[in-house]
C-alpha cells in the first residue's frame, strides 16, 4: 500500500490537461477559463451619475442656491450641451455626466420650481459620480485557469467579451461491475442490490464540469469488461467501480492490463477506499474505485475531483482541507489515513459513531470528512483537526 499523497502524485503524473476551445459567453458558465482575457473598454465608459438628481458645477451647489434647468440626461442618452455657471441638468442614474458638471445633487435635496431648482438646507455632502474606469479600465485582465461563476460571467460581459477560451469539457466514462448489481428501478433478485455508486459519482463529477457517461453494468466476465473498455473509447477519464480487490471475481485489473493499461499503483493506505488502482489506458486516465458505496464516494472526493481539476488545467493539488475543533474525544488512529464522516456543529466536528463503508445514509447526513493521519494519537475535544468539506442536503 502507498500513502494517499503518493497515490495523488502518481495520478497527477498520468494527467494531461485538455485543449482549449472557444465558446460563446452565454455557454461559458461553469466552464474553466484558460489563458488571459482583457477588457475591451472602460467601465463605466464615462463619468456617470450614481443617483437620480441634477448635475451642476460643484462651486454652484450651496444651500438656497437657484439653478436653471437647461435639459435632461436619461440613461443611454447624453446631454449634448455644456453646464455653465448657475445651470443644472436633470440626470438619472447611470447617465453620462454632462460636460462642465462636477457634482450630482440628489433629487431629495432640491425643490423644483418650473425650469429652476432650489438647493435645500440639508444638502447631502456626496458628489454621487462614478468615475470613468472606476470599476475596471480597458486592458484589465482576467487570468485563467478560473472556473467561471455567475459573477465572472457578468464581469466578462461588461468587458465586452462575446466569446471566451475555455477548457474542453472532460468526458468521463463510468463502469460499474458486478453480477450483484441492478439499475435503479429494476427488479433485483433477493441476492442483488441496486447500483448507486455510478449515479453519485456522476453527480459529483458533473458538478465539477465533466460530462459523465454511465455505461451498462458489467457482469463478472472478462469478455464483458473488454467490451466495456471498448465502449469507453473517447473518454478522457475512465472510472471503474468494484472488481479491484483481491478475489476470484475481481477481474478489472487483469482486464485493463489485457486492454493495454500500465498500472501506476494498486492499494492505498486509507480507509475507506484501500483497493484503489490507477493507470493510463490509451489516451485516458483509468482510476479503479472500490465497490463499497461510501468508499467509492470518498475516493471520488479525495482522488477523482483533484484529477479532474488537473485535467481541466488547474495546477495539480489535493482537495483543499479546512480546520475545525473536535466536538468529542476520538481514539488513536491505525496504519491507514482515515476519512470519517462527520457533522459540523456549534461545538465543532462531530464524527458519526458508525463508520461502516456501506452506509450511504450517514454519508448523505455528513457535511465533512474528518481526516485522521496515519498512526495519529488520541485527540481530545477542542483540538484542531483537518477535514474535507462536503455538500449535504441535511442542512
Amino acid at each position: 500500500m502507498i500513502p494517499v499523497s503518493d497515490a495523488l502524485e502518481r495520478i497527477f503524473a498520468l494527467v494531461r490537461p485538455l485543449p482549449v476551445e472557444t465558446v460563446p459567453l452565454r455557454e461559458a458558465a461553469g466552464r474553466v477559463l484558460r489563458g488571459r482575457v482583457e477588457a475591451r473598454r472602460d467601465q463605466p465608459p464615462f463619468d456617470a451619475s450614481a443617483m437620480d438628481g441634477y448635475a451642476a458645477r460643484a462651486e454652484d451647489v450651496r444651500p438656497g442656491a437657484r439653478l436653471k434647468v437647461i435639459g435632461e440626461a436619461p440613461a443611454g442618452r447624453a446631454f449634448a450641451g455644456r453646464v455653465g455657471p448657475g445651470e443644472a441638468v436633470r440626470i438619472f442614474t447611470g447617465a453620462p455626466l454632462p460636460e462642465g458638471a462636477s457634482r450630482v445633487v440628489i433629487q431629495e435635496d432640491v425643490t423644483r420650481e418650473g425650469d429652476e431648482i432650489v438647493i435645500g438646507d440639508n444638502l447631502d455632502k456626496g458628489f454621487h459620480i462614478r468615475p470613468r474606469g472606476g470599476d475596471f479600465a480597458a486592458g484589465t485582465a482576467v487570468e485563467g485557469p478560473r472556473r467561471l461563476a455567475a459573477a465572472d460571467i457578468a464581469l466578462l460581459a461588461a468587458m465586452n467579451l462575446p466569446e471566451l477560451p475555455v477548457t474542453r469539457r472532460p468526458e468521463v466514462a463510468i463502469i460499474s461491475t458486478g453480477d450483484e448489481l441492478v439499475m435503479p428501478g429494476g427488479q433485483p433478485r433477493p441476492d442483488q442490490i441496486i447500483a448507486s455508486n455510478a449515479f453519485g459519482l456522476a453527480a459529483l463529477l458533473e458538478a465539477e464540469g465533466a460530462r459523465a457517461r454511465l455505461l451498462p453494468i458489467v457482469p463478472d466476465r472478462a469478455e464483458a469488461l473488454d467490451q466495456a473498455f471498448r465502449l469507453a473509447e473517447g473518454a478522457d477519464l475512465i472510472v471503474t467501480i468494484g472488481g479491484a480487490s483481491v478475489g476470484d471475481y475481481d477481474l478489472v485489473g487483469a482486464a485493463a492490463a489485457e486492454a493495454g493499461m500500465e498500472r501506476a499503483f494498486y492499494k492505498v493506505a486509507m480507509r475507506p477506499g484501500k483497493p484503489l488502482m490507477a493507470g493510463r489506458l490509451g489516451e485516458a486516465v483509468l482510476i479503479g474505485l472500490p465497490g463499497n458505496p461510501v468508499s467509492s464516494m470518498v475516493c471520488g472526493h479525495v482522488f477523482l475531483i483533484p484529477a479532474l481539476r488537473a485535467i481541466l488545467g488547474f495546477p495539480p493539488a489535493p482537495a483543499p482541507r479546512l480546520k475545525a475543533p473536535l466536538a468529542v474525544d476520538v481514539p488513536a488512529n491505525g496504519p491507514r489515513e482515515h476519512y470519517m464522516r462527520a457533522r459540523l456543529t456549534e461545538r465543532g466536528l462531530l464524527p458519526f459513531d458508525n463508520q461502516d463503508s456501506s452506509l450511504l445514509s450517514i454519508l448523505a447526513a455528513a457535511d465533512a470528512l474528518l481526516i485522521r493521519p496515519v498512526a495519529d494519537s488520541p485527540r481530545r475535544a477542542g483540538e484542531i483537526v483537518e477535514y474535507l468539506p462536503l455538500q449535504s442536503g441535511a442542512r
